[in-house]
C-alpha cells in the first residue's frame, strides 16, 4: 500500500519539525501549540519509550542535552555517560524539566534561539501530545495532522519494546484510524518501515527517512537508496521519503544544481518532503531563506521539514503569488 502518493498543492506542506523549534525548547507542548498556530500542514512527533512502556515525545533515545536529568538523577547514566529515556518511568521523566537543546559541551545549539537552561515545560507523552492536537483541531476549526516518527526500533527492539506497535496503539486509540489522512508515519529503519507493512499493514502512508551514511542512523545504506534502483524498491512500502535537504544539491563548478532524487522519486510517485529548513542555518550554497524556498518550488518538492514553519508557510505563499 502507498497511499496518498502526491500532494496537490499550490505550496508544499510544511511539516513543523519538533514543532515550533526555532522559537521554543523542541517537543514541548507551548512548541507544539504555537507551531499549531503557525499555519503548519502537520506537526512532527519523535516518539521514544520509558521503562513503564509509555512513547513519550523526544527527538533522541538521551535526554541529556534537552533536560535537567543530570542534575536530578545525577547516578542514572549508563556506563557511556549519557542519560537514555528508557531507563526511566514516566513520573521520573516529568520531573524533569525541558531546557534549549545544547552540544556535548553544554553549549546551545542554536545560540539565539530560546534561552539556554532549564524552563518550566515538561516532556510530553505522545497521548498528551495528541489529545493537544485534537483540541486545538476542535477549538480552531482547522485540521492539522500529524508525522511521528518510530525512532530507532532496532535500538528499542533490543531494550526489550516494540516501539512501532506501541505507537500505532496510541494513534489508534485516539482515532486516527478513522482519519487517516491526518498522519504520516515515518521511520529512518528500512527494515522497520517493512516489517510495519508486513505485520501491521497500517493504513498511514509511510515515509522512509534518508540520512547521510556516517550518521550511523541504522545498517542501512541510505546512499544505495539514493540510486534510482534503491527508489524502486521503495514501491509498495511507503508513499515517500524524507531526504536530507543537502541531498537535494550538488555544487559543480561552483555552482549550485539540484540531483535528480526529486525527479527519480516522483517518476515512481513517491513523494518528497526533505528536512530541515532552519532560517538561522541555511544549506551550503544559498544565500537567503527565500533563495532556498524557491528553488525547492523550482523542484516541486511535496512538503518540507521546517524549524520556523511560519516563516516558511509565508515565504512559499509570497514565492507562489509573485510567480
Amino acid at each position: 500500500m502507498s497511499g496518498p502518493l502526491r500532494q496537490k498543492m499550490p505550496i508544499p506542506l510544511v511539516i513543523a519539525h519538533r514543532g515550533a523549534s526555532g522559537y521554543l525548547p523542541e517537543h514541548s507542548l507551548a512548541c507544539k501549540a504555537m507551531a499549531h498556530a503557525s499555519g503548519a500542514a502537520f506537526l512532527e512527533q519523535d516518539v521514544v519509550a520509558s521503562r513503564d512502556g509509555h512513547c513519550v515525545v523526544l527527538h533522541d533515545i538521551h535526554i541529556d542535552r534537552v533536560t535537567d536529568v543530570a542534575s536530578v538523577f545525577p547516578d542514572r547514566a549508563r556506563d557511556d555517560g549519557r542519560f537514555y529515556a528508557r531507563d526511566f518511568d514516566l513520573h521520573e521523566l516529568k520531573q524533569l524539566r525541558l531546557n534549549e537543546r545544547v552540544d556535548a559541551s553544554g553549549n546551545p545549539v542554536f545560540a539565539d534561539r530560546y534561552p539556554a537552561g532549564p524552563t518550566e515545560f515538561r516532556i510530553p507523552t505522545l497521548d498528551e501530545e495528541l489529545r493537544l492536537v485534537r483540541g486545538l483541531n476542535h477549538s480552531t476549526g482547522r485540521v492539522v495532522g500529524i508525522y511521528p516518527e518510530v525512532k530507532k526500533p532496532a535500538w528499542h527492539h533490543s531494550e526489550g519494546i516494540d516501539l512501532a506497535q506501541a505507537t500505532l496503539e496510541v494513534l489508534a486509540a485516539h482515532g486516527y484510524r478513522d482519519t487517516p489522512e491526518q498522519v504520516y508515519l515515518q521511520c529512518f529503519d528500512l527494515k522497520e518501515n517493512i516489517r510495519i507493512r508486513e505485520e501491521f499493514d497500517p493504513i498511514y502512508p509511510m515515509v522512509q527517512l534518508i540520512a547521510d551514511d556516517s550518521w550511523g542512523e541504522s545498517e542501512t545504506r541510505y546512499a544505495d537508496l539514493l540510486a534510482p534502483d534503491g527508489l524502486v524498491g521503495l514501491k509498495g512500502i511507503v508513499a515517500g521519503i524524507g531526504p536530507w535537504l543537502n541531498q537535494l544539491y550538488t555544487v559543480s563548478n561552483g555552482k549550485l544544481l539540484a540531483t535528480p532524487l526529486v525527479e527519480q522519486a516522483h517518476a515512481l510517485n513517491l513523494a518528497v518532503h526533505p528536512y530541515t529548513i532552519r532560517a538561522d542555518a541555511l544549506p551550503p550554497g544559498f544565500g537567503s531563506f527565500r533563495e532556498l524556498h524557491a528553488s525547492l518550488v523550482s523542484q516541486n518538492v511535496d512538503g518540507v521539514f521546517s524549524d520556523f514553519a511560519d516563516q516558511s508557510v509565508e515565504t512559499f505563499i509570497d514565492i507562489v503569488a509573485d510567480a
